[in-house]
């Protein structure tokens, strides 16, 4: 039996809007071309407006709508904005992805109070902002979808991220209480612990990491889209996916 494939679900997202944060690299672009590839409209965001010029054209090729975003998700003001231009560009909704993410790798003593609130902003408060602005369409649409890409730094810890642990821990209670809570409306909540994967995020940082024992963001995106895909009837508040051979957790 061969190799699930993207190209099996074509056009099973069709009609659905999907606004993917840090949408320029790594998983979020994995993921947006995924969702296209699945027949939906990508609003890709990032705080970086150039690395998305590659990446559109990709998604369109698929048939499908795609806009860029300039989005700083830590900043209420562009967070509001950002859902607004969804709303008036796309028309709709559906599909939220609050993938963006940072890490400062020092120990607590050499942490400035900046580089804290920067993690802490765009780990967590980030997803919070969207989540709630999203929400509030999602409720009057009756439906939608929002996924927390969390990690497996929300399942254990090592030393020197105090930060970066704080807000994927912060950031995976978030997403299971907000399950609890939107549920009732429709809207189901995924939070994903990701294990290492193949991205600039880890490799850049962290050179010495054979990437051969890391996994490619297209299979988490794969899995993710899964998810998605299910009846409305169900959902997954809390889907894991780890490389086979890469041993962070568990």
């Amino acid at each position: 039996m061969g190799e699930p494939s993207i190209t099996s679900v074509t056009d099973a997202l069709q009609g659905r809007t999907a606004f993917i944060t840090g949408a320029a690299s790594g998983l979020g672009a994995a993921l947006a071309n995924a969702l296209a590839a699945a027949g939906a409209d990508i609003v890709a965001a990032d705080i970086r407006p150039g690395a998305l010029r590659e990446l559109l054209p990709r998604l369109r090729a698929h048939g499908v709508r795609a806009e860029a975003v300039e989005l700083d998700v830590a900043d209420p003001a562009q967070v509001h904005g950002a859902i607004e231009h969804t709303l008036e560009r796309m028309g709709r909704l559906d599909i939220l992805v609050n993938n963006a993410g940072t890490d400062v790798t020092l120990p607590i003593d050499e942490l400035s109070e900046e580089d804290w609130l920067r993690v802490i902003g765009t780990n967590l408060n980030g997803p919070f902002l969207l989540a709630k602005q999203a929400a509030l369409h999602m409720r009057r649409q009756g439906a939608g979808d929002i996924v927390n890409i969390a990690s497996t730094a929300a399942k254990r810890a090592w030393p020197n991220a105090s930060a970066y642990h704080a807000s994927k821990w912060g950031l995976l209670g978030l997403s299971h209480a907000l399950h609890a809570e939107l549920r009732p409306h429709n809207i189901r909540v995924t939070a994903v612990v990701a294990g290492g994967m193949r991205t600039p995020f880890l490799l850049d940082r962290f050179p010495e990491l054979d990437p051969e024992v890391l996994q490619d963001p297209a299979d988490v995106a794969y899995a993710i889209l899964g998810a998605l895909l299910l009846p409305r009837a169900s959902v997954v508040p809390e889907l894991t996916v780890l490389p086979v051979r890469e041993t962070s957790w568990p």
